[in-house]
């Protein structure tokens, strides 16, 4: 109704002003869900990478990385050899978005993932990013797109469609099943780098099992 009422203005049929006595829509902070995979469409998506293509295993590790430790697509693509200490199983997170820096434990799977993409696919050359691209001259990816192109065409061949922001739909489902399966919010925090834990919270309602025992009976519903 306001830009109805702002497009009447503009065509001289009524007095300006009238469009200020139409209310705003409220927005609630946290009113809508995170768009996430459940555990099922995660694996099947993670499978989806190893498709047989050339640059199957970056791919691949580039999936598990999302999915596992729950890092943005810029951080996945700015990973450094030096970043990974294997022999403690540890990778360092640099300063990003958030202006902290995190040192996160390196999942199993993620590691055979990079150890296989290291010693299998990826190309010869002097650049310390872990992740190449995947055209000469082999240097550092330098759109975060390309890792989100990645996960959604991946997404595509296993059949998990209608997600918009693919990776970052990867670092929700993350979050979703540490906080389900106990994690602390300062310990989902730590882990996704949030410097509040009000952003961390908004993964609460999606702990379907929790909020069950906490809700109350609808009213007039039988005991």
């Amino acid at each position: 109704m306001r830009a109805w009422l702002r497009y009447l203005v503009f065509c001289g049929l009524i007095d300006a002003g009238l469009e200020a006595a139409i209310p705003s829509m409220p927005r609630w902070k946290h009113a809508s869900l995170p768009v996430h995979l459940t555990a099922e469409e995660t694996e099947r998506v993670l499978g989806a990478a190893l498709d047989s293509s050339p640059h199957e295993l970056r791919n691949h590790a580039i999936l598990l990385i999302l999915a596992r430790m729950g890092l943005r697509a810029c951080e996945v693509r700015h990973l450094t050899l030096d970043d990974i200490d294997w022999a403690e199983g540890f990778v360092e997170i640099g300063p990003g978005k958030s202006r902290r820096e995190r040192r996160l434990p390196l999942p199993r799977d993620v590691g055979e993932a990079l150890y296989a993409y290291l010693h299998h696919e990826r190309p010869f050359s002097p650049c310390r990013t872990i992740l190449l691209s995947t055209k000469e001259p082999y240097g550092p990816i330098l759109d975060s797109s390309v890792i989100s192109g990645t996960v959604r065409r991946a997404m595509a061949r296993s059949g998990v469609v209608g997600i918009p922001a693919a990776a970052h739909a990867l670092r929700h489902s993350a979050a979703t099943r540490m906080v389900c399966r106990g994690a602390s919010f300062k310990d989902v925090a730590d882990v996704l780098g949030h410097v509040s834990l009000g952003t961390t919270a908004i993964y609460a309602k999606l702990d379907v099992a929790t909020l069950v025992q906490v809700a109350l009976p609808w009213p007039g519903a039988r005991s």
